[in-house]
């Protein structure tokens, strides 16, 4: 049995050649893949003792050869195809562990050139890619590393792979050319030809609503179930940035509720410069809180509904500390998201064997993570909008020389004081990622109170006021949309906010202003509602 293993992401590639390895696979490879198991101590041929030939060109040709493709793609179940490898000499090659250049990650660097640019096209590996593909009867074709671990779990089946699952490698590698040709078709269409010599333009921007709503995603993973347990379910990525490049460092495998709550708890996380920690039940945060350390913020977040933080989803925006980590498995938690985790984090996280660690990694990215449009599917449809951002809630927001903004218009005779402001920009950033009809209370760095999903906003007051945990007087509260009537603020008022922020726009405006007013709340509006459905 071989393996012909040529990688650009090295990702867990040692253990899974090991891995195979042990079970009898001579570990066939190129370049940079044969020098990094044999670094780490593996017996590797080289691709060249398989052709008789050296690589060549810089590596431009090396796995394009008969004795590799006819490995691949020989029928095993066609004595033809099998007298006519034997008689020149060719083995088989039963999995194939091939994945692309970083092509993509060059054509996001605007510095490079169009010779380097071409110099990341891959050709053998597409190649190897496809036959191994059209072959997939008979041999198995892994492109993801995450599909590492489930490929040794179905190699020991006492039958081997099945075919149902190499069908579904087979798609996955298809999948992954056909994205990784069209990146290169949008990147090179972007090129200016002057006087026979080359250079980038910039690609045109596609429109957030195409004519034609063209999705290349390729499976990232299998769910352990949907939103119930009786729900097939899994995770498509485009690329490897945000959720599509996560690890899940330890715990049993993701459902499709924990993404959502950890997406949930993600986009909160990304309002917030300073350190911050959320809590997060299904879909909604029912804690969040800024501090000088994580491990506070955790605290204190979690403190604002403990009940509701039970079994909840937390997310942090820093690396978690063994603090931090100590503070979170004091009580049972579901899953944890955070841009990375120290080996003390870690190794105490390991104590909660059924806890997921999820590392996603947007604090480092060159550019915003999130995405420029949203796509949902209804019955017979799909529907597409721009991503929520809360532009408005930049900082600084009021409490400064400059005044509030110019997105914020104070409305009342009172003005905010500057401790008030900072409350309201808290409440107003939470306010946003929160199911709607939405009310919440804030102090200046932590959540007081949350009233979500309801069909009235004077519900979502008494929701809120009911789940509090402390004394609401002196809060700041934020409504995600209008007040219709005055009787939403009316509620506010009493449940003790002395401060407001709200979209504006109702035919009511003046009589809600006139309620604020007589109870001595300062009032601002946004001019922008954040609905969240």
């Amino acid at each position: 049995m071989r393996a012909l293993l040529s990688v650009s992401d090295k990702t867990n590639l040692v253990d899974f050649a090991r891995a195979l390895g042990a079970r009898g696979y001579e570990l066939v490879s190129t370049g940079g893949t044969a020098r990094a198991l044999a670094e780490a101590g593996l017996t590797v041929t080289a691709v060249s003792t398989v052709t008789g030939f050296p690589e060549m060109m810089d590596g431009r040709v090396k796995t394009l050869h008969p004795a590799v493709h006819g490995g691949i793609l020989a029928r095993r179940d066609r004595p033809d195809d099998l007298r006519a490898i034997e008689a020149q000499g060719i083995g088989l090659i039963d999995v194939v562990v091939v994945n692309l250049y970083p092509f993509a990650r060059a054509a996001a660097d605007p510095g490079t050139s169009v010779e380097a640019l071409i110099e990341e096209i891959d050709i053998g590996g597409p190649t190897l890619l496809r036959a191994a593909a059209k072959n997939f009867r008979h041999v198995a074709v892994v492109v993801d590393p995450a599909d590492y671990r489930e490929t040794m779990e179905q190699l020991n089946r006492p039958g081997g792979l099945s075919v149902a699952y190499r069908l579904s490698l087979a798609c996955k590698a298809f999948a992954h050319t056909r994205t990784y040709d069209d990146t290169i078709t949008g990147a090179l269409s972007s090129v200016e030809v002057s006087d026979g010599s080359f250079s980038r333009g910039v690609p045109p921007a596609e429109p957030l609503v195409p004519d034609t709503l063209a999705l290349n995603v390729v499976r990232q993973r299998s769910l352990r179930y949907g939103e119930n347990p009786h729900q097939t379910a899994a995770m498509y990525a485009d690329g490897t940035v945000g959720f599509g490049g996560a690890r899940v460092v330890q715990g049993k495998e993701l459902s499709y509720t924990n993404l959502l709550d950890l997406d949930a708890a993600a986009r909160l996380m990304l309002e917030f410069e300073e350190p911050a920690a959320v809590v997060v039940k299904h879909m909604n945060p029912c804690g969040v809180a800024t501090a000088a350390s994580l491990s506070e913020a955790y605290v204190t977040a979690r403190e604002v509904d403990p009940l509701s933080a039970f079994g909840g989803i937390v997310g942090l925006n820093r690396p978690v500390d063994r603090d931090t980590a100590t503070a979170i498995t004091s009580t049972f938690i579901e899953a944890v998201v955070a841009p990375d985790a120290d080996p003390e984090a870690r190794a105490v996280f390991s104590t909660k064997k059924n806890l997921r660690l999820v590392l996603a990694d947007w604090t480092s990215a060159a550019s915003d993570l999130r995405p420029a449009r949203e796509v949902r599917s209804i019955l017979g449809a799909i529907i597409v909008q721009e991503y929520d951002r809360v532009t408005e809630a930049v900082s600084p927001w009021g409490g400064n020389a400059d005044g509030p903004g110019p997105e914020l218009r104070v409305v009342t005779s009172r003005h905010p004081t500057e401790e008030e402001w900072a409350a309201l920009r808290l409440a107003w950033r939470v306010c946003a990622h929160v199911k709607s009809n939405a009310v919440v209370f804030a102090a200046a760095d932590r959540l007081a109170a949350i009233g979500a999903g309801q069909t009235s906003r004077v519900d979502a007051v008494k929701v809120a006021t009911m789940k509090a945990t402390t004394n609401l007087t002196g809060t700041a509260a934020a409504s995600d949309a209008f007040f219709p009537f005055r009787d939403g603020l009316d509620a506010i008022a009493a449940a003790g906010a002395t401060a407001v922020a709200q979209p504006g726009g109702s035919v009511r405006d003046e009589e809600v202003i006139g309620a604020a007013n007589e109870h001595g709340i300062a009032m601002v509006f946004t001019g922008r509602r954040h609905f969240r459905h």
